[in-house]
This record gives C-alpha cells, structure tokens and sequence, in this order.
C-alpha cells in the first residue's frame, strides 16, 4: 500500500539543466530587448560627450540650452553660454544632446525641390492641407480648424 521512498524521489525527478532552462531563456530574451540596446544607447552618447567642442549648442539635464564656450580637457567640465554675457559651468556628463550636431551629406543632393532653391519638400496627404496638421488622427487632436 505504502509507495516506497526510491520511487518517489524518482518520480519528480529530471536533471538541473531541464529546470533551469526557462530561467535562461528568460535572461537571454531580457538581455536582447532590454541590456544591449541600453548599452549601444550609453555607448553612443558617451562618443558624443566625447566630440563636444566650442561653439556647439547643447540642451543639458536641466532643460537649459546654450553654446559651449570653453571646454576643459583636463577636467570634466565645460563652459556654456546661456545668455549674452551669462555663462555656467556644467559637468560634461550632464549634457543631455548636442543640438547643432552636423548632419550627413546625403547622396543625390538631398531632398531639395524640383526648382532646386533649398528647403524641405513635403510628399503625400500633408502636402495638401495648407499647414493645418492634418493626417490620420489630426482631426482628433486638434489638427484641424
């Protein structure tokens, strides 16, 4: 009547592998959504801080934009002018971007107009609605008057 205790214990058993394994899975499933790409993302606005020099305006952690004056190589800091004659400052790593960062050439010459005088050329639905905002969801938010 009495199941006997070897046959138990075997009963439930399997190796550590098999029940470790959705563990792993786990960890490797975070580690590709969510550990590398923060890591790439790190890595990049490192190189940026590392590219700031004079005369670049930058938006630090505060909200606060301005241009950079002076940078310090020896120290991690640098001078930003955030108003005529008004500078502060501010650690290197509190520079949240880089806002005049040189775009790329593009090949082809770009996205200028057929009549070749510069500026942005719009194609599709919103190059017909006179400046309103339109487009899919405009309507609901406001987009149109």
């Amino acid at each position: 009547m009495f199941i006997t205790p070897a046959y138990a214990q075997g009963a439930g058993g399997g190796d550590a592998f098999t029940s470790f394994l959705p563990i792993i899975l786990i960890f490797v499933i975070f580690y590709f959504l969510l550990i590398r790409p923060q890591q790439k993302k790190m890595k990049a606005h490192r190189a940026m801080l590392g590219q700031i020099k004079r005369g670049d305006k930058v938006l630090t952690g505060g909200g606060i934009i301005g241009t950079v004056t002076k940078v310090k190589e020896d120290t991690d800091e640098i001078t930003v002018e955030i108003a005529d004659g008004i500078r502060v400052e501010v650690l290197r790593g509190t520079v949240s971007d880089v806002l005049n960062a040189p775009a790329a050439p593009t090949a082809g010459g770009g996205n200028t107009p057929a009549g070749g005088k510069g500026g942005p050329t719009v194609v599709g639905p919103a190059a017909n609605d006179g400046g309103r905002g339109g487009g899919l969801l405009g309507g609901l938010f406001g987009g149109r008057k």
